[in-house]
């Protein structure tokens, strides 16, 4: 009798379910309501690699409490989609699908402050970090031997083999130049794949670029010495699938960032492009002025009238590709930003004339006059063209 009610009492399992599956479900639960570990997996275009790395994680971090957060710019080829698979089969994996901003920097960003974990790690979805490096990094966290520790391709027992010799040449010599410009002595400054103490993203928040693609330097820069840095060696891997984001403009956001870092962001990033495409502006004006005048036979007046046309249309173009990337307008809104993009600019030219016949008038020389002016129009331009072309929508 007593066998009888024991089995009786013995509640049942949920058909299709094994003893490990169960017992997973379970984990799941736990990790659900006390994560300590959030992986932030920013994407574009990462749909095939993003189920693997999701299974490699599942792999690595047994009796972790963790989360993977996938921070997705709005990819074309479904990758949100993907993510959501994952998370209705698995509730440690949630997406944050970001419509209409770009960048990796802002991603990790949002990531991170979306997260309640104790710990952030920061890894690509293209598979070239080693996710086996996690829990020792978790190990020196817990341990308090570090508040952010950082994975490493340049210390003894890393390794980039993946890299061409010209990718390898472009990194080293982007390490040395971020080193000696904001005093660091890092092995591997600009790598992509590290975990810190959230609470340390919580305090510099606000002083972070959402613009970029190098969210570890801005940290690092931005703490100054408040941090205390560890960095542990791995083997970089050759991307997985799909296609490298590497190009120029990446480039020029890692110059951008390391100008505006050494100038204790005195000069934000944006700022910096859009002054870079207006001296690219001016660079236009004066071809179009010469060919009007040389080779057209304009008048002086309308050639410069034409030369002011297509340098601000050129500004315009070259800011939405550039400056606000993560803003960028598209169709009507387009035609709508560079019609008031025109507007602005003709009222910045004028504030240029006006203060520099004003600071020439009180007996100052013609170059101070003129640089005065110029500076006045740049200001007015970005401030106002960032609250009425490209402000947030």
């Amino acid at each position: 009798m007593a066998r009888k009610r024991t089995a009786a009492t013995k509640k049942k399992r949920p058909a299709g379910k094994s003893p490990a599956v169960a017992k997973e479900s379970g984990r799941h639960q736990a990790a659900a309501g006390a994560v300590e570990l959030s992986i932030i997996v920013p994407t574009f275009n990462e749909c095939e690699n993003i189920p693997v790395l999701a299974d490699r994680l599942r792999l690595t971090l047994p009796g972790v409490a963790w989360e993977m957060i996938i921070v997705d710019d709005d990819s074309p080829d479904g990758t949100a989609d993907v993510a959501r698979a994952l998370g209705a089969r698995d509730p440690r994996i949630r997406c944050l699908r970001r419509v209409g901003r770009r960048g990796l920097s802002g991603a990790c960003l949002e990531g991170m402050l979306a997260s309640n974990a104790r710990y952030a790690a920061v890894i690509d979805a293209d598979l070239q970090h080693d996710e086996r490096l996690l829990l020792p990094m978790l190990a020196k966290l817990r341990a308090d031997e570090a508040d952010i520790v950082i994975g490493t391709r340049y210390a003894e027992g890393g390794a980039a083999d993946s890299f061409s010799t010209k990718r390898k040449w472009i990194s080293l010599l982007a390490t040395r130049i971020a080193n000696k410009v904001l005093g660091l002595k890092l092995s591997d400054p600009l790598s992509g794949f590290f975990m810190l103490r959230r609470a340390a993203v919580e305090t510099f928040a606000r002083k972070l670029s959402t613009q970029g693609f190098k969210i570890l330097l801005d940290i690092i820069s931005t703490a100054g010495k408040s941090l205390r840095v560890a960095e542990l060696p791995y083997q970089f891997r050759s991307r997985h699938r799909g296609a490298s984001k590497l190009d120029t403009r990446i480039a020029l956001d890692y110059a951008g960032l390391v100008l505006a870092k050494a100038t204790s962001d005195l000069l934000s990033l944006r700022f910096i492009f859009f002054c870079l495409v207006g001296i690219v502006g001016i660079g236009v004006h004066f071809v179009v002025l010469s060919i009007g005048v040389a080779l057209i036979g304009l008048s002086f007046a309308w050639a410069q009238t034409l030369a002011i046309v297509v340098a601000i249309a050129n500004n315009f173009a070259l800011n939405n590709a550039i400056t606000y990337r993560d803003q960028r307008l598209t169709g009507v809104n387009y035609l709508v930003g560079l019609l008031t993009f025109y507007l602005i600019s003709s009222i910045g030219a004028l504030s240029n004339m006006s203060v520099g016949n004003w600071l020439f008038g009180h007996e100052q020389t013609w170059w101070v006059a003129g640089l005065g002016g110029a500076v006045m129009s740049v200001v007015w331009n970005y401030v106002i063209s960032s609250m009425m072309v490209w402000r947030s929508r």
